[in-house]
């Protein structure tokens, strides 16, 4: 069975837990899901696609319009591989979802007339990952990883955070990724803001790097630091404890545990550290797939901790900031963007022990 076919038992399994018979999909990420990693946008930022998904127990349509169903076909080969095309002139309104789904009970991934919203519900199914997910999600990890390092790597003092967004765009796009989140901050920039949008400003001596890559649906996190000169020791003592903070997360996450109780790990190891409040100015992650976050995960969170789940965490403290994305395994977890090469120190949890990436000093 390839995974078209075990992406679609999954979901019927999750439609009768709902008891819906139908399931109509219309966010990007969720189309990316549900048919094996295609794409349904135009426009990258685009929350919901070009064509929705309608699913009921012995049928799966495609509905959408003349502009697009020629590419659907041909390049993302959806009617070969048992989707059933509805098409309608691009200039006219369409009844097509609400005459499949007629007579039955149905479920949304977003607010529609007539049936169940089961947004949340959805993103922690597109969380529960199929083997071979797990390795397209090896692939990108590494694809990130070296844009990332050929990116930081190649920026200098004097470039703007536009370049340097561009760089990091550059370097993951050549590779066949796009970059759907692309963060630059500069120097005194990295301490002000969590979520730092590239400006004109110049870069003196202090970077941070932050890239989300996407490929065939699936989304990997990732950020760097690097520092021209020498490293100061307030900026140091950020940078261990950050990447102690990051371990807690990162050892935390174990199958069987609940997001709250990794929560609980993060906020005790904030405290350990002497930055008891830093977690309150930033989220913190969450299970990684089809979105760079599937959920944010919060104070006492009840959802648990699954083999085979993908999670990005990402403990900040103003002017530092640590963030991998991460294969949950039964025997522990891997990190999927590893950079080789890359100065890493060596932290310890409870006797359990990590290597986290340091600041970059070129």
């Amino acid at each position: 069975m390839g995974l078209q076919e075990e992406r679609l038992a999954q979901i019927r399994a999750f439609m009768r837990t709902q008891e819906i018979d139908a399931l109509v999909l219309r966010r990007v990420s969720s189309f990316a899901w549900a048919t094996a990693g295609h794409r349904s946008y135009v426009n990258t930022a685009s929350t919901d696609g070009i064509a929705t998904l309608v699913i009921t127990p012995d049928e799966q349509f495609v509905v959408t319009n003349t502009i697009e169903a020629p590419r659907l076909d041909q390049e993302e080969g959806l009617a070969a591989a048992g989707w059933k095309l509805r098409v309608a002139p691009w200039w006219k309104a369409d009844d097509t979802v609400a005459r499949l789904t007629a007579g039955r009970r149905v479920g949304a991934d977003f607010a529609m007339s007539g049936a169940v919203d089961l947004s949340d519900a959805i993103a922690w199914q597109r969380s529960l990952l199929l083997p071979e997910e797990h390795e397209r999600f090896r692939a990108l990890g590494r694809i990130c990883a070296e844009a990332m390092n050929a990116a930081i790597r190649s920026i200098a003092p004097g470039m703007s955070e536009y370049e340097i967004a561009a760089q990091l765009a550059y370097e993951t796009e050549r590779r066949g990724a796009q970059a759907i989140v692309n963060l630059i901050a500069t120097d005194e920039r990295i301490f002000k803001f969590r979520h730092p949008l590239p400006t004109d400003k110049r870069l003196n001596d202090y970077a941070m790097l932050v890239l989300c890559g996407r490929r065939d649906g699936l989304v990997c996190s990732i950020t760097r630091l690097v520092r021209f000169g020498k490293l100061p020791d307030s900026l140091r003592v950020k940078a261990d404890a950050v990447a102690q903070i990051d371990a807690a997360f990162i050892l935390g996450t174990q199958p069987g545990r609940t997001l709250g109780d990794v929560f609980a790990d993060g906020q005790a190891a904030y405290s350990a550290t002497g930055f008891t409040d830093e977690w309150q100015y930033h989220h913190q992650g969450g299970p990684a797939a089809y979105e760079p976050r599937e959920l944010i995960a919060t104070p006492g969170a009840a959802q648990v901790v699954t083999a085979g789940q993908v999670y990005a965490w990402n403990p900040s403290i103003a002017g530092v900031k640590s963030e991998d994305t991460i294969l949950v395994t039964e025997s522990g977890v891997e990190v999927l963007t590893a950079i080789e090469g890359w100065p890493m120190q060596e932290v310890s949890v409870n006797g359990r022990s990590i290597a986290r990436p340091a600041i970059l000093e070129a």
